[in-house]
């Protein structure tokens, strides 16, 4: 397909019932945008307690804005959860796609989403996948459904299936989610053109940014580079913030420098690289076609290795203490979110609690209820403290997550300890 660029002008959407399959950090967002703009969305989750959140008008994890937007679409009767998907116009699928332990991805979701979807489809339904996914899962996932519903399959004339398949991958900043879902550019892929079409009408109806449509194979694709991108790059300033460690240089200060020059522009270093999008993505691609993908497969086994990093930067540190306690800062995968996925910070604290059982970890997170993950619960040396009680007990402390709430720590509460700073807060 060409690609092109939709005028929401040329096609109005007839759809008038959406059912959103997955209501975490993609799909109730995107659940609540389509129910603020008057079309009735019915909410799908596996989880209980998410359902009975969203039918109260909660939100079951922290997102700006959010709150606001699933109260007042539930309150106006335009959004409602269950856990059994209902029949409707068109069907949005918005669950997980983890990797597997070969780094090849996970389809257990979706496939299990299209068969929970076969049953309800009518002629005429548009079926979305927004879940980020390997070139081809949209056609996986369309087979998957034809193969329990053939009645809805091509005819022996060519006459096109009955239901129109199509790819609208996410691009959105946690933190940033509802305004960033409502103005950047959607790249939409169809099965066919008229699937594009479809599922373009349907998201300019909340879409103020571009629409650019192509076939579903290439929109899976930009995806998934738009993150290998990204991860080649944080993995450049990883692996620099190590050399730079290993020759006595700040790093800070050498990429403040490098970036003088004019057409430099190097991104600042971290813990690793975590969440559900750059920590994972690219290993698609590396599965794809492993034989080409080297550098994109480099720069993955940088920031996977960084965390090692840190916790042989935090042991250091807490050398010739007998049974140090250390406070380490933050378990979200990136600043301002309470997401814990693909976390390199809880990836450095369950590391370090397992080789170091003497030492007790307190994790200070400036979210208050939050809890710790499934990965750390079990750990008996680890516990979970506000910010400013686990600086008072600590003997070392490491910043994995560069929340604001962190900027106010003052000179004062880090007097006398030992520091690990992985984020260059305190550097001066």
């Amino acid at each position: 397909m060409i690609i092109q660029t939709f005028n929401p002008g040329e096609i109005q959407t007839d759809v008038k019932t959406v059912a959103v399959v997955g209501l975490g950090y993609i799909g109730l967002p995107t659940a609540a945008i389509l129910a603020g703009k008057g079309l009735n969305v019915i909410g799908v989750d596996v989880n209980p307690d998410t359902v009975e959140a969203v039918n109260e008008g909660r939100v079951p994890f922290v997102e700006p804005d959010l709150g606001v937007h699933v109260a007042g679409a539930v309150s106006q009767g335009y959004l409602t959860a269950t856990g059994s998907v209902p029949q409707a116009d068109a069907y949005i699928v918005a669950v997980p796609t983890p990797f597997k332990e070969d780094k090849s991805a996970d389809l257990a979701y979706i496939e299990q989403a299209a068969r929970s979807i076969a049953p309800q489809l009518r002629p005429g339904n548009l079926v979305i996948l927004e879940s980020t996914s390997p070139p081809g899962t949209t056609r996986h996932m369309a087979d998957v459904i034809m193969a329990h519903r053939p009645d809805l399959a091509a005819g022996p004339d060519g006459a096109e299936p009955a239901v129109l398949f199509a790819h609208c991958p996410e691009r959105v900043l946690p933190g940033r989610i509802m305004i960033e879902l409502v103005t950047n550019d959607r790249i939409i892929g169809g099965l066919t053109p008229a699937a594009a079409q479809s599922a373009a009408a349907l998201y300019s109806t909340f879409c103020q940014g571009g629409i650019h449509l192509t076939d579903a194979t290439t929109a899976e694709m930009a995806k998934l580079v738009e993150n290998a991108y990204r991860d080649v790059n944080i993995a450049f300033a990883n692996e620099l913030s190590v050399i730079s460690g290993n020759l006595g240089i700040d790093v800070w200060n050498l990429i403040e420098l490098a970036n003088h020059h004019p057409r430099v522009n190097i991104l600042q270093p971290g813990p690793g690289v975590g969440g559900h999008c750059i920590a994972v993505d690219p290993w698609f691609i590396v599965a794809a076609d492993p034989h080409n993908a080297k550098l994109i497969k480099t720069a993955r086994e940088v920031n996977d290795s960084k965390p090692g990093y840190v916790v042989a930067a935090i042991e250091e540190a807490a050398e010739g203490l007998e049974a140090p306690v250390i406070a380490a800062l933050g378990m979200a995968f990136k600043a301002n979110v309470d997401d814990t996925r693909e976390s390199p910070a809880v990836q450095i604290i369950r590391e370090l609690a397992a080789r170091n059982p003497a030492a007790r970890i307190t994790v200070g997170s400036p979210f208050p209820g939050i809890a710790l993950p499934l990965e750390l619960k079990n750990a008996p040396n680890v516990s979970l403290q506000g910010t400013d009680e686990a600086l008072e007990q600590a003997d070392v402390v490491a910043l994995l997550v560069d929340h604001d709430a962190f900027r106010d720590i003052t000179p004062e509460q880090l007097a006398g300890r030992r520091v690990v700073d992985t984020r260059g807060f305190w550097r001066n």
